[in-house]
């Protein structure tokens, strides 16, 4: 029978404080394994007002809130949660070595649970903040576009990833109006879709937001406007995968790392869970992905607990 985890042995390091990497540190937890968790806190779910499609939530639930609970869930287990970034990680042969800004950490497993970033509308980051708090500007119309049922939607972006956007909320509002940030026009193809599915193309671009009122105002660069009830920004997004490129791992796309369906990813003893795994961005998914890898650092570990490291 292998030996009990080492004491003072730091089993895994999670790398991302959202709802992937606090629901493995829970777990984790759970299975008396020794976790840090490092995160700089500029992860998404931050910027959700109120979910209405997490399970077990049927007013709905604040992000914010679900964070500070999971995070009271995780401490209660043992498991080490500390504010910073991780800088650099390298391995160092059957060992992980981080660098952070609160100095080295070294570990047996990495689950790497940085998540995504979203491209915003220039605007700063004040208004930004104020105007997803009220609602008035948003990025995930599968979390809340439920709520904008029959209401005026704007679509900010051009290309066919924002006409994919705005034909998913078609199903929720026969108003809907894309705006493009350059004026970019779709080619004839897409174009064909969107005059099919009645959303407006506007062609000139924006040339300046105004989220102080209960609407949003935006100029175009021909000087007339557009007001909506509420707009999606559809700009894109690109995955934190810059710890994988350090380390190698392989990467879906160039994009989001590749893994088993154990969330192990192309490099012993590194895992990958969260938005930055390829699928769809959702909390619960994250969580999914979060659990499954701690069962799968666990049982991974349990083969090697008692063997010398050094």
């Amino acid at each position: 029978m292998p030996d009990a985890p080492t004491a003072g042995r730091i089993d895994c390091l999670i790398v991302g404080g959202g709802p992937a990497g606090l629901t493995a540190a829970i777990y984790l937890g759970r299975f008396h394994r020794k976790v840090v968790l490092v995160d700089k806190g500029e992860g998404r779910l931050k910027m959700v007002p109120r979910s209405h499609n997490h399970a077990g939530y049927p007013q709905g639930v604040v992000g914010a809130d679900l964070l500070e609970n999971m995070a009271d869930q995780a401490r209660r287990y043992g498991a080490d949660l500390r504010r910073g970034e991780v800088t650099g990680l390298r391995r160092d042969g059957r060992l992980f070595t981080a660098q952070t800004d609160a100095g080295p950490i070294t570990a047996r497993t990495v689950l790497l649970a940085t998540g995504v970033v979203n491209h915003r509308p220039p605007v700063p980051e004040d208004v930004h903040a104020d105007a997803v708090d009220r609602g008035l500007l948003r990025y995930c119309p599968i979390c809340d576009a439920f709520e904008q049922s029959g209401k005026r939607i704007g679509v900010l972006g051009g290309d066919r990833h924002a006409l994919a956007e705005a034909l998913f909320l078609r199903t929720y509002s026969p108003d809907i109006v894309m705006i493009s940030l350059t004026g970019e026009g779709l080619d004839p193809d897409a174009q064909a879709q969107s005059d099919a599915a009645g959303i407006s193309v506007v062609a000139a671009p924006v040339s300046g937001f105004d989220f102080s009122g209960d609407r949003v105002v935006l100029t175009l660069a021909d000087g007339q406007t557009e007001v909506m009830d509420t707009l999606y920004a559809a700009l894109g997004s690109h995955t934190r995968n810059d710890l994988g490129r350090m380390l190698g791992t392989d990467l879906v796309g160039g994009q989001c790392y590749a893994t088993d369906p154990h969330q192990r990813a192309s490099l012993d003893g590194v895992y990958a869970a969260g938005d930055a795994v390829d699928g769809l961005d959702q909390i619960g998914t994250a969580m999914g992905t979060g659990s499954r890898a701690a069962v799968a650092i666990h049982n991974d570990l349990r083969d090697k607990d008692g063997q010398t490291l050094d």
